[in-house]
């Protein structure tokens, strides 16, 4: 894997530049970076400077910040702002990671910057740490057709992103960080002598336990933070390269676990005169290249490149793609990003397109009776739409992993708690049911449980209804009548797949609404029968009578008409789901459906047959099915 080529700049002029500054206030080092805004969407370093500051020093025995890093960072952020205030920074964003985080006093600490300095901090979480590391290593790398681990080493703890392409599909954070593990294994004098194989002991139990639900196998690794650009030159200097460009140098697993081991046995002093290796690292080196061992033998990758940059860069380019007009809360934008994601992980977009125009139709039809509200159409249509992304990683158990990948994919418009119901909506397209041993589901508020178990049981009809993926089925009518649904299924012709696979997955439908459902097909080209009053209906013998005369009718009339589907036996011309084993014999545009001219009646304008009420001749009466 190579970088990307180094982007063409275009200086814009001072009058018009764009100017940003960012500072990172890490577990080991605070870093400030000052830079001019590209028409590219990339930008020009101005200024760069660093501290080490060790704030995370003392932090896993004592649970707070070391009072004298503390100063010396107050300090050093005072330095900082008065270098992008020179120069007239447009903007100017400070975050802080790990080590004010876990601390206990990380909240006065932000005070006391504000306060004393005019500086507001925003603590990010782990996740947000990783999505911004990942962010920049996506810039500066081509990752397609690649299945990725890229792994953030900072001083209190190590996000690992594991990526299929440019798709986010897991995200670890740990708490392995340089610094924390030194002060947790090592000796005042920075020796780890026997404590060495306990270090190596409790980072492969992290490894284990926090990645246990990460499927994804990845080709290689890409480190970023000092720690990794440390052992790039260090490995440089040993192979006679010293000097060498740090972004893209590749190191193997050997060699890595022959540092790893070299440094083990140094003294401190040692360390201090390894080529290569910055002085006021060599106290916490050795525990760092221990942690990116490890993480190659747990991932079972024999390359790791070196990413110079990182959470800064990350965090440099998603304040140029903000001031630039990144999209926003825009509907627009939000249809734009599923459609460009849904795209990038080589779904069937055609079938994704029908199943939401399905689920928004019967949608549309239940707001205002089941505490469901237009709120939920946006979210509908893109669980619809991208509830099949998890194909990317693999065919078994993809809602599964379509879940992270929509969670991970911090989608334009959407707010956080929008991605988690989509992400649920979409993984209970198939499957188990909901349960509250589910974590994703578990996260969940009560009234957002409930939410997402409708939308989902409305999302599994829908997708049944284009089982045949031929995009046949028009549309459908929603009616209530005597504490059960009615779906009118709208086709030219008889959408028996279709049906039958929509009658197997009900059964989320029907907890959720707390209703039975019943799905007939509607012809459209064919006149609506009559419908008799029940008061006209005759009562005792005579209505028995008649009910055995209405029997005779409706079997002459099936007899005449297409066959129903029988629910329970599967139909042999239904195989399976599978990406690339949909029957497309009768596949037709979605431009052509005569669906989208077709005017399709609403909750308000569809009469609710009445009590006693026949069926008419020419539709298909479906009896609910309990199977999944």
């Amino acid at each position: 894997m190579t970088p990307a080529a180094e982007p063409q700049q275009y200086i814009l002029s001072p009058e018009l530049s764009h100017r940003l500054a960012a500072i990172d206030i890490g577990s080991n080092s605070l870093r400030l970076i000052v830079a001019e805004a590209l028409r590219d969407g990339h930008y020009r370093v101005l200024d760069e400077e660093k501290e080490t500051t060790r704030l995370a020093g003392k932090l896993s025995s004592t649970g707070k910040l070391d009072p004298e890093a503390v100063e010396r960072a107050l300090a050093a952020l005072r330095r900082m702002k008065q270098i992008a205030d020179g120069y007239q920074v447009n903007e100017l964003k400070c975050i802080a990671t790990c080590a004010v985080r876990e601390a206990e006093d990380g909240e006065e600490f932000r005070r006391r910057v504000k306060q004393e300095i005019g500086l507001d901090v925003e603590i990010i979480s782990g996740d947000q740490e990783a999505h911004l590391a990942f962010c920049s290593v996506a810039r500066a790398f081509q990752l397609e057709g690649k299945e990725t681990a890229v792994a953030d080493i900072g001083g209190g703890s190590t996000e690992i992103i594991l990526a299929s392409g440019n798709i986010v599909e897991a995200v670890c954070t740990t708490p392995l960080g340089a610094v924390r593990l030194t002060e947790m294994f090592a000796d005042p004098q920075g020796q780890f002598d026997g404590n060495y194989e306990k270090m190596v002991a409790w980072i492969d139990r992290e490894l284990k336990r926090r990645t246990k639900q990460a499927i994804l196998q990845p080709h290689i690794l890409i480190g970023s933070g000092g720690t990794f650009t440390a052992l790039a030159d260090m490995i440089a200097a040993g192979r006679g390269q010293a000097g060498s460009p740090r972004r893209g140098f590749e190191l193997t697993r050997a060699e890595v676990s022959h540092m790893a081991d070299r440094l083990r046995k140094m003294s401190a002093k040692a360390r201090r005169n390894v080529p290569g290796l910055s002085p006021d690292r060599a106290d916490i080196i050795t525990a760092g290249v221990a942690i990116v061992d490890r993480v190659m033998q747990h991932f079972r990758v024999n390359r790791v490149q070196i990413h110079d940059r990182g959470v800064r860069d990350g965090l440099l380019l998603t304040m140029i793609d903000r001031s630039l007009g990144a999209p926003g809360d825009n509907p627009h934008d939000q249809e734009a990003a599923v459609e460009r994601f849904a795209v990038s992980c080589g779904t069937d977009v055609k079938h994704g397109r029908q199943v939401a125009k399905l689920a928004g139709m019967m949608l549309s039809q239940l707001i205002g009776t089941h505490d469901l509200t237009t709120e939920d159409h946006p979210l509908l249509d893109a669980a619809a739409r991208l509830q099949d992304v998890g194909y990317l990683i693999n065919y078994d158990q993809h809602h599964k992993h379509s879940y992270h990948l929509i969670l991970n994919s911090r989608l334009a418009g959407f707010k956080p708690r929008d991605l988690e119901i989509i992400a649920n909506v979409a993984r209970y397209h198939r499957g188990s049911l909901p349960k509250k041993s589910h974590s994703g589901y578990k996260r969940l508020a009560k009234a957002d449980r409930k939410r997402v178990k409708k939308l989902a049981g409305i999302l599994r009809i829908a997708g049944g209804l284009d089982r045949s993926n031929s995009q046949n089925v028009q549309g459908v009518q929603v009616t209530e009548h005597d504490g059960r649904i009615i779906l009118r299924v709208v086709a030219q012709t008889n959408p028996e797949v279709d049906i039958w696979a929509a009658a197997k997955r009900t059964e989320l439908f029907e907890d959720a609404f707390e209703r039975k459902v019943t799905i007939e097909w509607v012809d459209p080209s064919k006149p609506p029968a009559p419908v008799h009053k029940a008061a006209q209906e005759p009562d005792g013998a005579e209505q028995s009578n008649a009910a055995q005369q209405n029997d005779t009718t409706d079997a002459t009339t099936a007899e005449s008409s297409d066959p129903p589907v029988s629910h329970d036996e599967p139909s042999a011309i239904a195989p399976e789901h599978h990406p690339d084993g949909r029957d497309n014999s009768s596949q037709t545009s979605s431009d052509d459906l005569a669906g989208d001219d077709l005017a399709l009646p609403t909750a308000s304008s569809v009469a609710k047959p009445a009590n006693g009420a026949k069926r008419r001749p020419d539709a298909k009466l479906r009896k609910p099915s309990k199977a999944k």
